[in-house]
Protein backbone atom coordinates (compact mmCIF):
# COMPACT_ATOMS: atom_id res chain seq x y z
CA UNK A 1 0.00 0.00 0.00
CA UNK A 2 1.42 3.38 -0.93
CA UNK A 3 0.83 6.67 0.86
CA UNK A 4 -0.81 9.44 -1.14
CA UNK A 5 -1.39 13.13 -0.38
CA UNK A 6 -4.82 12.14 0.91
CA UNK A 7 -3.14 10.12 3.66
CA UNK A 8 -1.16 13.07 5.02
CA UNK A 9 -2.81 15.15 7.78
CA UNK A 10 -3.59 18.79 7.01
CA UNK A 11 -1.05 21.31 8.26
CA UNK A 12 -1.55 25.03 8.42
CA UNK A 13 1.15 27.52 7.57
CA UNK A 14 2.44 31.05 7.94
CA UNK A 15 1.37 34.05 5.91
CA UNK A 16 3.87 36.61 7.18
CA UNK A 17 3.60 36.58 10.99
CA UNK A 18 0.13 35.01 10.89
CA UNK A 19 -0.41 31.28 11.11
CA UNK A 20 -3.49 30.10 9.17
CA UNK A 21 -5.25 26.83 9.98
CA UNK A 22 -8.29 25.88 7.88
CA UNK A 23 -11.07 23.57 9.00
CA UNK A 24 -14.66 22.64 8.20
CA UNK A 25 -17.49 22.57 10.73
CA UNK A 26 -18.80 19.02 11.07
CA UNK A 27 -22.01 17.78 12.67
CA UNK A 28 -20.13 16.79 15.85
CA UNK A 29 -19.08 20.45 16.30
CA UNK A 30 -22.64 21.76 16.45
CA UNK A 31 -25.66 21.77 18.70
CA UNK A 32 -29.10 20.60 17.57
CA UNK A 33 -29.67 23.90 15.75
CA UNK A 34 -26.56 23.37 13.59
CA UNK A 35 -24.63 26.15 15.36
CA UNK A 36 -21.08 25.53 16.62
CA UNK A 37 -21.15 24.85 20.34
CA UNK A 38 -19.25 27.64 22.11
CA UNK A 39 -16.59 25.39 23.70
CA UNK A 40 -15.66 23.91 20.32
CA UNK A 41 -14.09 27.22 19.28
CA UNK A 42 -11.52 26.54 21.99
CA UNK A 43 -10.84 23.13 20.42
CA UNK A 44 -10.43 24.74 16.99
CA UNK A 45 -7.98 27.25 18.47
CA UNK A 46 -6.06 24.52 20.31
CA UNK A 47 -5.52 22.59 17.08
CA UNK A 48 -4.40 25.75 15.31
CA UNK A 49 -2.10 26.79 18.18
CA UNK A 50 -0.52 23.33 18.36
CA UNK A 51 0.01 23.40 14.61
CA UNK A 52 1.57 26.88 14.80
CA UNK A 53 3.96 25.77 17.54
CA UNK A 54 4.95 22.76 15.42
CA UNK A 55 5.36 24.94 12.31
CA UNK A 56 7.68 27.36 14.10
CA UNK A 57 9.96 24.41 14.90
CA UNK A 58 9.12 23.69 18.53
CA UNK A 59 8.93 19.97 19.36
CA UNK A 60 6.55 19.82 22.32
CA UNK A 61 6.30 16.04 22.17
CA UNK A 62 10.06 15.66 22.64
CA UNK A 63 10.05 18.02 25.64
CA UNK A 64 7.14 16.17 27.19
CA UNK A 65 8.89 12.82 26.70
CA UNK A 66 12.19 14.27 27.95
CA UNK A 67 11.71 16.20 31.17
CA UNK A 68 7.90 16.35 31.23
CA UNK A 69 7.70 20.06 30.35
CA UNK A 70 4.90 21.38 28.17
CA UNK A 71 2.80 24.42 27.34
CA UNK A 72 -0.38 24.77 29.37
CA UNK A 73 -3.09 27.31 28.73
CA UNK A 74 -3.26 29.48 31.85
CA UNK A 75 -5.59 32.21 30.61
CA UNK A 76 -8.12 32.74 27.82
CA UNK A 77 -10.17 35.83 27.07
CA UNK A 78 -12.61 35.22 24.23
CA UNK A 79 -15.24 37.33 22.50
CA UNK A 80 -17.90 35.55 20.46
CA UNK A 81 -19.11 37.81 17.66
CA UNK A 82 -21.05 35.64 15.19
CA UNK A 83 -21.94 31.94 15.09
CA UNK A 84 -20.41 29.38 12.77
CA UNK A 85 -22.74 26.77 11.34
CA UNK A 86 -22.70 23.21 10.06
CA UNK A 87 -20.72 22.99 6.81
CA UNK A 88 -18.92 26.34 7.20
CA UNK A 89 -15.29 26.54 6.11
CA UNK A 90 -13.31 28.43 8.74
CA UNK A 91 -9.77 29.69 9.21
CA UNK A 92 -8.14 30.14 12.60
CA UNK A 93 -5.58 32.95 12.37
CA UNK A 94 -2.99 32.92 15.16
CA UNK A 95 -0.35 35.54 15.92
CA UNK A 96 2.22 35.66 18.69
CA UNK A 97 1.80 38.94 20.57
CA UNK A 98 4.38 38.61 23.34
CA UNK A 99 7.07 36.20 24.45
CA UNK A 100 8.28 36.11 28.04
CA UNK A 101 10.71 33.84 29.83
CA UNK A 102 8.07 31.25 30.74
CA UNK A 103 5.04 32.08 28.58
CA UNK A 104 3.69 33.17 25.21
CA UNK A 105 0.65 35.35 24.47
CA UNK A 106 -1.18 34.39 21.29
CA UNK A 107 -4.07 36.19 19.62
CA UNK A 108 -6.43 33.85 17.76
CA UNK A 109 -9.32 34.76 15.48
CA UNK A 110 -11.80 32.39 13.87
CA UNK A 111 -12.84 33.71 10.47
CA UNK A 112 -15.45 32.65 7.91
CA UNK A 113 -14.64 34.33 4.60
CA UNK A 114 -14.27 37.98 5.58
CA UNK A 115 -16.34 37.70 8.78
CA UNK A 116 -14.60 37.50 12.14
CA UNK A 117 -16.52 35.07 14.35
CA UNK A 118 -14.39 35.05 17.49
CA UNK A 119 -11.42 36.88 18.91
CA UNK A 120 -9.34 35.42 21.73
CA UNK A 121 -6.15 36.08 23.60
CA UNK A 122 -4.49 32.99 25.01
CA UNK A 123 -1.58 32.78 27.43
CA UNK A 124 0.35 29.52 27.24
CA UNK A 125 2.81 29.01 30.10
CA UNK A 126 5.74 26.62 29.90
CA UNK A 127 5.48 24.38 32.96
CA UNK A 128 7.53 21.52 34.34
CA UNK A 129 6.04 18.11 35.14
CA UNK A 130 4.97 19.41 38.57
CA UNK A 131 3.09 22.37 37.10
CA UNK A 132 5.66 25.02 38.02
CA UNK A 133 6.62 27.72 35.50
CA UNK A 134 10.06 27.34 33.96
CA UNK A 135 12.06 29.15 31.34
CA UNK A 136 11.35 28.15 27.78
CA UNK A 137 14.33 26.81 25.86
CA UNK A 138 16.30 29.76 24.44
CA UNK A 139 15.96 28.61 20.82
CA UNK A 140 12.17 28.37 21.26
CA UNK A 141 12.06 31.95 22.54
CA UNK A 142 14.11 33.06 19.52
CA UNK A 143 11.76 31.21 17.14
CA UNK A 144 8.70 32.86 18.71
CA UNK A 145 10.35 36.29 18.72
CA UNK A 146 10.91 36.01 14.96
CA UNK A 147 7.13 35.81 14.40
CA UNK A 148 5.98 38.20 17.15
CA UNK A 149 3.68 40.94 15.95
CA UNK A 150 4.39 43.19 18.94
CA UNK A 151 0.77 44.30 19.21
Amino acid sequence: MSITELDIPYRGGFVGPEHHFALTVYFEDTDTAGVVYYANYLKFMERARSDMIRAVGVDQAAALRGDGSAYFVTEVAIKYRKPARLGDDLVVVSTVEAVRAASVDIQQRVIRGTEQLTDARVTAAYLDRDGRPQRQPRDWVERFNRITTGM
